[in-house]
């Protein structure tokens, strides 16, 4: 028990902002020598994939937690590049379920990369996602990485740099905070929030998401590490499934997207971030119908112009200022 205690002071102590350094600055010769490469990898993330997801709880920083056996699935997903205007880059990843002899798409999570940024939509608490300034002296040379929800709410955001260790290339980022996902948040756990690290690594099969979580809850009003997470997501190239039926998906909503995309940014610019209510089950209290507009689209139910300004009138209503 004594061990257990240091080891979660330890932590604990360890727990800085966002904006904790990871590596020394970057030399501006340094920076821009890398700068295409950076993109290249990036962009190689764009394709057709099948996916699997490795997720384990390893280590138990609580002695009265007993972790959960390691859990492994998959999927096909679509990535494709929305936006590159050579320093911010949009991917957009859409996984394609076959069910019952039917395709169903589901638009899955969003990743922004920003060169040499000045600030960040990060996590702060329940419900609650704020700007972080990242301090001028680390700016350079480093990469953004801002990842949002199925409805394009925030996730988590945090920045870092390409580096290449042991022979492999990765961007790596700082600590950063996360709220939970719904594969934990539905079962009601004893912590509510993960502190952790992400790395992005091309393989010659594709690139892999590998994530370092620890678990964090709150007892007698602070926050303590649970249980230790090691999340890896390898992306293979792979294209025997109806890809056709995501890039139909998102040719007939991408406009709807980019409106609502552009209304949760005015959100964050005028109210100082976002504030909003989250189901375990859903996500945002708004993802459920944002995601029905976009099918009522495709469906031809609903004109593109109507679902922008139901969209964006949710949007608003349902954000706060913080």
């Amino acid at each position: 028990m004594k061990r257990i205690t240091i080891i979660a002071g330890l932590l604990l102590s360890a727990t800085l902002p966002a904006t904790a350094p990871a590596h020394p600055p970057i030399a501006a010769d340094a920076a821009a020598a890398s700068f295409e490469q950076d993109r290249a990898d990036i962009l190689a993330m764009a394709g057709n994939y099948k996916v699997r997801f490795d997720m384990q709880e390893s280590t138990r920083w609580d002695a009265g937690y007993t972790p959960l056996a390691a859990k492994t699935s998959g999927g096909h997903e679509v990535v494709r590049v929305i936006e590159d205007r050579g320093r911010k880059i949009m991917l957009q990843h859409l996984l394609v379920i076959e069910h019952e002899g039917k395709t169903h798409i589901i638009k899955h999570w969003r990743q922004d990369w920003q060169y040499e940024p000045a600030r960040v939509l990060v996590y702060s608490d329940r419900n609650k996602w704020l700007w972080e300034d990242v301090p001028e002296r680390m700016r350079t040379g480093r990469w953004s990485q801002t990842v949002y929800q199925v409805d394009d709410s925030p996730r988590y955001g945090g920045w870092g740099q390409f580096e290449t260790q042991g022979g492999i290339r990765r961007w790596r980022s700082n600590w950063t905070w996360r709220p939970l996902a719904r594969r934990d948040a539905v079962r009601g756990p004893v912590y509510d929030r993960y502190y952790a690290i992400n790395r992005h690594q091309p393989t010659p099969d594709g690139w892999i998401h590998w994530q370092d979580n620890i678990k964090m809850g709150t007892k007698d009003g602070k926050l303590v590490p649970i249980v230790q997470e090691y999340v890896l997501n390898t992306y293979s190239k792979y294209d025997q499934y109806d890809v056709k039926a995501a890039d139909d998906y998102w040719a007939a909503t991408k406009d709807y997207w980019a409106a609502v995309r552009a209304a949760w940014d005015r959100v964050a610019a005028a109210k100082g971030g976002i504030a909003i209510d989250e189901k375990a089950d859903t996500g945002t209290v708004i993802s459920g119908r944002l995601l029905e507009i976009a099918d009522e689209v495709q469906d031809g139910k609903l004109t593109t112009a109507r679902a922008i300004a139901e969209a964006t009138k949710l949007i608003e209503a349902n954000t706060r200022k913080i």
